[in-house]
């Protein structure tokens, strides 16, 4: 199309050019044949001479395109004429005015006669124009150079139109697909180094940059996603954290007024005046199980505390896990009578040695024990048995309880779990033991598994531990605490506690024990009592009014009558960050509340049995 109207304009132009120049050159010609015959017809017009003037324009005929001519006087008459043979003149009557002019296919011109610049007459001539022919031609030229021309274009085009659209072409296939496929990694080949090939260039490099954006969102929007779900899981988490928080709380509030209940009503049995010994004694045995149930609550939480906080240090040793399995039992043993379970044991006659903390070993099995006690019906049936292996020893401990849905296997042992939640099945505990059973186990280097085929038809834990090859290491089996001492010598002891009621019980059992106490309720107090009777024992509460507990201790160490006294601290601060100041105060022993006459009586005794040795031989007791 661009060529086709480049050519249609130059041809147009040329036929207008050609045409205008094909007129000027009659009109040339026209008038300079009237110029010579007006020359030549002066003498005739001067002289009247109309014979001389004809011939003159008789010399016409050499003109084929000339097809009429006459000679007029001044006045405008007609003075000679020409017209080729056997044609007619048809001339004007009277000549129009000098110049030219075209009609149809004939072109007339007028040309005046002078003679000393005066007119004496006016040459006309008359002539073919064949313009048409003229422009037939031309045509016909101009058709066959555009013909020409445009085949030629053709054939550039076609080759053209490979080398520029091709690679466009390309482009836009690349980008169809890019589009379709999500393909980034598609390029375009590069043909040119001209501005194509910029363009393939630029295209291609956007293809990079975008399939590198499109990573970089990919990217973000996965992380996005993983970061999302963790988020959601984390606050399902919490949520469910904060669940088993208001169980545990509202689990703990019962489990914690079961036996301030009993306790209460013991209470008041004692305060009846003739209540007999007997009962007394029923009532007494009822508080001290009942404050065991409670000390044992609250050191569950504490044991679980010091494992998560990583604050529990095992004391391993190489221990025969029978001798500890019967410890377990013995523990786990009111329970089971209790609620009337029939209860089988079987374990090796031999010693199996594990290397173990004792106490913490027993622990886990007492849980497990009471556990099956606790969720089986009463009459059921409680097995426990040891399987001696190459490299360890499971522990198996099975009942036909109420069982465990298989998708709690693994919630059982988070922290706060608790299976059967229902009012029905009483004290169920905080549902701690499980947890602290599974770290302390994991803490021995074994593990704890679970297994029931359902709700109803019972459950089994099994405890794996290593077993322990050393031959050389020497035996030790668990110790028992002893529950009560005889004083050797007796002692001035300073208990100084705001806790009225605890001062005063510690203070009666060890009068009891023979012991001369004083009792204080503040630091103040205690330092007065200190400075007048020097102790040889002091148990000093931290949290007192007046002077807090370090600072009494402080103050003792420093004056020479009580610098050799042993603190001790009783408070209900159990961490070791509370030990390590207790220790810098000047503080011998640690004892967390409530302190146990286990862990009281051993440490009066000490400085008694200390006291004896250095007295002389004449002031030590009999015996």
């Amino acid at each position: 199309m661009t060529t086709c109207v480049a050519l249609l304009l130059s041809a147009t132009a040329l036929l207008i050019y050609e045409l205008r120049a094909y007129r000027d050159a009659w009109v040339a010609d026209l008038a300079t044949q009237a110029h010579l015959l007006a020359g030549a017809s002066v003498p005739a017009l001067f002289f009247d001479d109309a014979r001389a003037a004809g011939q003159d324009l008789a010399l016409l005929r050499h003109r084929p395109q000339i097809t009429a001519a006459a000679v007029y006087t001044a006045n405008g008459e007609l003075f000679a004429h020409y017209a080729p043979e056997g044609a007619t003149a048809n001339l004007p009557a009277h000549p129009a005015e000098d110049g030219y002019r075209i009609a149809g296919d004939e072109i007339e011109l007028v040309q005046e006669v002078r003679r000393d610049g005066e007119r004496i007459g006016s040459v006309y001539l008359r002539a073919r124009y064949e313009v048409m022919g003229r422009l037939v031609d031309y045509l016909a030229i101009l058709a066959a150079v555009m013909v020409a021309s445009l085949v030629v274009a053709t054939l550039v085009f076609n080759r053209l139109q490979h080398t520029v659209t091709r690679p466009i072409l390309a482009v836009a296939a690349a980008a169809r697909e890019v589009m379709e496929k999500r393909d980034y990694g598609l390029r375009v080949p590069k043909t040119t180094d001209d501005e194509i090939g910029a363009l393939v260039d630029a295209f291609n490099n956007m293809l990079l940059e975008v399939g590198r954006r499109t990573e970089a969102l990919e990217r973000s929007n996965h992380e996005l996603q993983i970061e999302m779900e963790q988020r959601q899981r984390a606050q399902a988490a919490l949520i469910l954290a904060d669940r088993r928080k208001d169980e545990f709380l509202a689990t703990l509030a019962h489990e914690l007024r079961n036996p301030l209940a009993p306790l209460t009503n013991s209470l008041e049995i004692l305060k009846i005046a003739d209540a007999d010994p007997a009962t007394r004694e029923r009532t007494r045995g009822i508080m001290e199980r009942q404050v065991r149930q409670m000390v044992r609550l609250i050191d569950d939480l504490l044991e679980v505390s010091r494992i998560t906080t990583g604050k529990l240090v095992l004391k391993r040793e190489r221990i025969d896990l029978p001798i500890v399995l019967r410890t377990a039992i013995e523990i786990a043993e009111p329970v089971l009578r209790e609620r009337r379970h029939e209860f089988v044991a079987r374990m090796p006659d031999g010693p199996v040695w594990v290397d173990a903390d004792a106490t913490r070993l027993a622990q886990v099995f007492a849980n497990l024990l009471s556990n099956a006690a606790k969720y089986t019906d009463a009459g059921g049936r409680i097995e426990l048995e040891m399987d001696v292996q190459a490299q360890c020893v499971a522990v198996h401990v099975r009942d036909n309880g109420i069982g465990i849905d298989p998708r709690m296997h693994g919630a059982i042992f988070e922290l706060f779990m608790q299976v059967d939640r229902s009012l029905e099945r009483g004290r169920a505990g905080l549902g701690v033991g499980l947890t602290l059973a599974r770290q302390l186990v994991e803490m021995h280097d074994g593990r704890i598994e679970v297994h029931s085929p359902g709700l109803g038809h019972g459950s089994q834990f099994t405890v794996e531990l290593p077993l322990c090859h050393d031959p050389a290491a020497s035996r030790r089996t668990p110790e028992r605490p002893a529950s009560g001492l005889t004083p050797s010598v007796p002692l001035d002891l300073l208990i100084a506690d705001d806790n009225v009621d605890f001062a005063t019980s510690l203070g009666e059992v060890l009068e009891a024990l023979g012991h001369r106490v004083m009792l204080a309720h503040d630091g103040v107090a205690a330092m007065a009592a200190a400075r007048a009777r020097p102790p040889a024992v002091a148990f000093l509460d931290i949290g007192m009014p007046g002077l807090n507990g370090y600072e009494v201790a402080r103050r003792l160490r420093a004056e020479p009558a009580t610098r050799a006294a042993l603190l001790v601290a009783v408070t209900g601060w159990g961490q070791n960050s509370d030990r390590e100041r207790a220790r810098e105060a000047g503080f011998d022993h640690h004892l967390v509340k409530p302190a146990d006459l286990a862990q009281v009586l051993p440490l009066v005794e000490s400085v008694a049995r200390r006291a004896l040795q250095d007295a002389p031989v004449t002031d030590r007791p009999p015996g």
